[in-house]
């Protein structure tokens, strides 16, 4: 039933995957004609085209990369212009959907749930309406939290209309892994030794960039906690829970402490602060690089071991079924597992235990290759439209294809050639490189299943 369902829709018209991308696209377009208009900037005058696209794709696609100063060039109209696009792109197009039928009493039909199960990569039709509300609700509750955390730190300073405004703006571009502020200095640079400020942002970067499922995983095992204990409780999270709890920790600590042992004499970032301060700083920096684009310190004054290290951080990016970008945890999580197996003479791929069924390896591995393939590319042809160091450039992309939204001050000076190029690597690095391709692959008859000899190739 569902299959023959699902065969038809293809035929009717657009697939799932080309549905999720050009609904982004739309809204992109949508942002790009009112983020154009005198009213939405401060100087009252028309913004360009391609200024008002970068604005509007790197909003949508919660990067985070700006060509201008929000705060300063963009008057209320416009920062709330961005806050919705952000708010959009975080919980997916099709997401808001669903929410806009839901509170209009529609019915949410078998067309609807194949599209979520599209956008949120399930196997199973089974309870995905009832998913989509939790996640929404979860999204206000942290969202809210969030803004309720930051306007401690942000009234007293900016005063009570403008610090709920900061506050609000804050808290969702954090948890949308955005990185976007309106507090118009250089992001968060001035509260690089505020703790509450780090605290309260990293939480939200952390719990948006872990995914909804795990989520939902861990809030089921705290519950069972009191009953069960918590060793037993660890042990009752699904496999997808170990697996992107277990690869975040260590992403972001390892970062944190490269970073730390980097930069330590480093004049123009964790030099001058404090032990606290750096240890600050350095465990920021490695958590913002999961795609969230806020800065503490200066991006570009990061000695080139430090930049490769958070470049490697930005392209492996946050988990799957979340805010965040990148090849993610999981994917990471699989290939390293898969690698092992290989190191040990295994034949199938273990984790924790249990079995990783080879197609799930194989997709792991091709939305890597495919993700290296389209960074490669597109710092090539970034190299040849832009002057800039390698590592300059290689940040850049990386940060676009990510989503992530750090600049080593390579963004305000970029020429026509390099806004497009920049505008294209988020584009697909919201969809995801491989969803592109499966997207706006030709379509062509079904191929035949043929089992054909196996024969043996000499690698290594």
């Amino acid at each position: 039933m569902k299959i023959e369902y699902k065969n038809k829709v293809k035929k009717s018209g657009l697939t799932g995957t080309q549905l999720i991308a050009v609904g982004f696209l739309t809204v992109i377009l949508i942002g790009t004609l009112l983020l154009s208009l005198p009213c939405m900037n401060r100087k009252g005058q028309w913004t360009p085209f391609l200024d008002a696209l970068f604005m509007s794709t790197t909003s949508v696609c919660v990067t985070g990369l700006s060509l201008v100063n929000i705060y300063e060039y963009w008057n209320f109209f416009g920062q709330l212009v961005i806050l919705i696009l952000i708010q959009i792109g975080g919980i997916g197009v099709v997401a808001l959907a669903i929410l806009f039928l839901m509170i209009m009493g529609k019915k949410v039909t078998l067309k609807n749930r194949l599209l979520i199960q599209e956008s949120y990569n399930m196997n199973s039709l089974s309870g995905l309406v009832r998913l989509t509300r939790k996640i929404l609700l979860g999204i206000l509750i942290v969202e809210g939290c969030g803004a309720i955390l930051s306007a401690f730190c942000f009234i007293p300073e900016y005063g009570l209309a403008r610090g709920i405004w900061v506050s609000i703006f804050h808290a969702i571009s954090a948890f949308c892994n955005a990185g976007m502020d309106v507090m118009g200095g250089d992001s968060l640079s001035a509260y690089v030794t505020n703790p509450w400020i780090n605290i309260v942002t990293i939480l939200l970067i952390v719990v948006g960039g872990i995914g909804f499922f795990v989520w939902w995983d861990v809030i089921e095992v705290v519950r069972k906690w009191r009953k069960t204990g918590f060793r037993n409780c660890l042990s009752k999270l699904n496999l997808h829970s170990k697996i992107v709890l277990t690869t975040t920790g260590i992403l972001i600590f390892s970062g944190a402490f490269f970073i730390f042992m980097l930069e330590y004499h480093n004049r123009a970032t964790l030099g001058p602060l404090s032990l606290g301060g750096k240890i600050q700083a350095a465990l920021f920096q490695s958590v913002t690089t999961r795609t969230a684009g806020f800065s503490t310190v200066s991006q570009a004054g990061l000695t080139e071991s430090s930049a490769l290290i958070s470049s490697i951080l930005m392209f492996i990016g946050g988990s799957p079924v979340g805010t965040a970008g990148g090849v993610k945890t999981a994917t990471i999580a699989m290939i390293g597992a898969c690698t092992m197996s290989v190191v040990k003479g295994e034949k199938e791929t273990v984790v924790f235990h249990r079995t990783i069924p080879r197609s799930t390896v194989k997709k792991a591995l091709a939305v890597f290759f495919i993700s290296a393939a389209a960074m490669v590319f597109m710092v090539v042809l970034m190299s040849i439209a832009e002057a800039g160091s390698l590592t300059t450039i290689l940040y850049e992309v990386v940060s676009a294809l990510a989503t992530v939204g750090l600049s080593r001050d390579f963004t305000a000076v970029l020429h026509t050639a390099g806004k497009v190029i920049i505008i294209f690597c988020m584009y697909i690095g919201r969809i995801g490189p491989i969803s592109m391709v499966i997207a706006f692959r030709k379509k062509g008859r079904k191929k035949i299943r043929i089992n054909y000899p196996e024969e043996e190739v000499i690698v290594g």
